[in-house]
């Protein structure tokens, strides 16, 4: 590798790691990987045609040969939820946000990747890939909440700041992986394995109304109260998974593809043990893709993937709310220590596993023939339950629908720089706040994205 090639890849390595990842369009994770696939709404994974396209597929380093590319997205995420009004009238609201609506701050987050592949031998290619996939951000500083705990009895009704009483609320999750993988070629098919290096980092503020449903405070009788719940700095978590794929050459003009990541064991984010299930578990879930590409002709072709993520299975992702008020001191008469908040069985989020269907088209023109065009379309139900909107107002990820356009342009040098732009309209959930039945909390987000990549 030459010495230019190895400064790119440590310039943009630091890049990345300075940057923010705020990320969540199909459930938190990004809806592509690089910029022509973005163009496409992530779709084309049966036909690689970018290096960062082997951190989708590890056989796509050895279609690709010798290529190095890098790029930028400049990613705004706008969320918001609203309360209505409660009815209960300090009569068996225990917890009620105050109605109206409150929007996230931190709108414009910057993002960039870097991929290199590199062919070894005949017909072998190894392939290194670093890039933010997944991640969620929110940041209320406004909004405030009114606790009643007794219902009708003596104990004051309190209306304090913060989207839970607790102060200015969110949470930031980043999430960075590094691919390295190895492929090959075996006539029409292509195969790859890849080593995936993932870090986390997590940030959350505004909970302390949930002290009391801790497993810290349960498990004292409610001596001890938790101190990695809230507030605390950036706690970070690292794991290591492994993702295998291929891509069949069908016929000359049909493609296949297949992928799969495991699941990826993360450390625990130990200054939020109070907080997330199995005393700060957050690990990444698995996923299975599958792709095919039909082309009309040299210039023109269809694209068709389709991908399954299982958040369920991550505790801390999917357990239902309704798991909290089996803890002891939740007031609901449970005895579950395991339910409260860090516990074996803590609540999470409540996220369904999210299937996500996406279609791309790209052509040439005969006039432009160093241009290629491209559009996209994806759509996946959103993985949120109505049951679970109280939790969900930190992390709303709602989006279901993704419209995509892109192009590339060849120079004359071979080099070549991509743009993608995409626009994710507004969804919406409704649910009811578990702490307060007679009051009702919508989740909305709509979403922009532009993309910038280079490539020789």
């Amino acid at each position: 590798m030459k010495k230019g090639t190895l400064l790119r890849s440590s310039i943009a390595l630091a890049l990345i790691g300075a940057s923010p990842l705020a990320l969540a369009t199909n459930g938190y994770f990004t809806h592509g990987v690089g910029t022509k696939i973005k163009g496409m709404a992530g779709a084309g994974t049966a036909s690689p045609q970018e290096a960062i396209a082997n951190a989708v597929n590890p056989a796509a380093a050895v279609i690709m040969g010798d290529k190095f590319e890098t790029g930028l997205a400049i990613f705004s995420p706008r969320r918001a939820y609203t309360a209505t009004p409660s009815l209960a009238n300090g009569q068996g609201g225990a917890f009620t946000i105050n109605p109206g609506e409150v929007k996230s701050e931190s709108n414009f987050f910057p993002i960039p990747y870097v991929a290199l592949t590199w062919g070894w031998q005949e017909n072998n290619a190894l392939g290194v890939s670093i890039y933010g996939r997944g991640g969620m951000n929110t940041d209320y500083t406004s909004g405030s909440a009114t606790f009643d705990p007794d219902g009708p009895g003596p104990a004051p009704v309190m209306s304090l700041p913060g989207s839970y009483g607790g102060g200015d609320a969110g949470v930031n999750l980043m999430q960075l992986f590094t691919d390295v993988s190895y492929s090959q070629q075996n006539g029409d098919l292509a195969w790859g394995i890849a080593a995936v290096f993932a870090a986390q980092a997590f940030r959350g503020k505004g909970f302390t109304a949930f002290t009391p449903y801790t497993e810290t405070f349960a498990a004292s009788g409610g001596t001890a109260f938790p101190q990695q719940l809230t507030n605390n700095s950036h706690d970070y978590a690292f794991g290591l998974g492994y993702k295998l794929g291929f891509i069949w050459n069908a016929t000359e003009s049909i493609n296949v593809s297949l992928s799969y990541q495991s699941r990826i064991e993360m450390s625990e984010f130990d200054d939020y043990s109070d907080l997330f299930a199995q005393g700060g578990g957050f690990d990444v879930p698995e996923s299975i893709r599958g792709g095919i590409s039909f082309w009309l002709n040299d210039t023109t072709a269809f694209h068709y993937d389709i991908e399954h993520t299982s958040f369920s299975s991550v505790d801390s992702v999917g357990n239902p709310l309704s798991n909290l008020f089996g803890c002891p001191t939740a007031g609901a008469g449970g005895t579950n220590l395991a339910g409260c908040l860090g516990g074996g069985q803590g609540a999470g989020f409540g996220w369904d596993d999210m299937t996500t269907h996406k279609i791309g088209y790209q052509w040439k023109s005969s006039r432009f023939e160093d241009w290629t065009f491209r559009v996209g379309y994806s759509h996946g139900k959103q993985p949120i339950e109505p049951s679970e909107v109280l939790f969900n107002m930190m992390a709303p990820g709602v989006i279901e629908q993704h419209f995509t356009a892109g192009f590339t342009h060849v120079l004359n040098s071979g080099k070549e720089y991509s743009m993608s732009i995409m626009y994710a309209p507004e969804e919406t959930v409704n649910g009811t706040n578990p702490f307060d039945p007679t009051q009702q909390i919508e989740l909305k987000m709509h979403q922009f994205e532009i993309e910038f990549g280079y490539s020789w």
